[in-house]
């Protein structure tokens, strides 16, 4: 491993921890708070508060994004022998995709700094939230099972992921993500909800890898 791409593999992980680590905040903290707050509370922490917390959140993603669309053109030629790092890739994508189009214009008019209907833009941001907390599973699962996994996966002759196995667990994914543009919060409405739909998606995708 070369001196840029172990810089490269610390600030993804380094960004990565702040990005996440806001992520669960605001679905397992503020989100919650705010429910129980009194109203001049939740108005103070929604002007001082949540403004500063969104910036660390947003870019917490970017710089995970570029570093990571670094590390995967590195690693891209492996192809079908590293599966797991093509879900975690997806999923991954999708997040940061979620964050910029979807969570931070609608926090925006949630927030007062811009035009809207409040409660439609929190219905948005909170289901795309939620589905970023869904896919934080799976895309830990490609974070680390692209180095320490793969050989566990389902593997054709030559040592190759099976194409299906794959092919499902992609789908999986863009299915979710219609769902968070489209459809609804389901069971992830409450904490112990999306954390266990998150595990449970984990151990879906890595079943599918290991056996399709």
């Amino acid at each position: 491993m070369s001196y840029i791409e172990f810089f490269f593999r610390y600030f993804h992980v380094l960004a990565g921890i702040v990005w996440i680590g806001m992520l669960y905040y605001f679905n397992f903290v503020q989100t919650e708070y705010f429910k129980e707050a009194e109203a001049s509370a939740k108005s103070d922490a929604m002007a001082k508060l949540a403004p500063r917390a969104l910036w660390w959140f947003r870019w917490g993603a970017m710089l995970t994004f570029l570093t990571g669309a670094y590390l995967f053109h590195k690693i891209g030629a492996f192809g079908m022998a590293m599966p797991a790092i093509w879900v975690g890739a997806l999923a991954g994508t999708f997040m940061f995709l979620n964050v910029w189009l979807v969570i931070w214009p609608n926090q925006q008019i949630v927030l007062g700094m811009k035009e809207g209907d409040g409660p439609a833009a929190a219905a948005k941001a909170g289901l795309a939230s939620r589905t970023n907390t869904l896919f934080s599973g799976p895309m830990l699962l490609g974070m680390l099972g692209s180095g320490h996994l793969n050989s566990a996966f389902s593997a054709t002759e030559g040592g190759h992921a099976s194409v299906t196995g794959l092919s499902v667990a992609l789908g999986l994914i863009v299915l979710l993500e219609l769902n968070a543009i489209f459809g609804k919060q389901g069971p992830m409405t409450s904490v112990k909800g999306v954390i266990h739909m998150s595990l449970l998606l984990t151990v879906v995708i890595w079943a599918i890898l290991n056996f399709i």
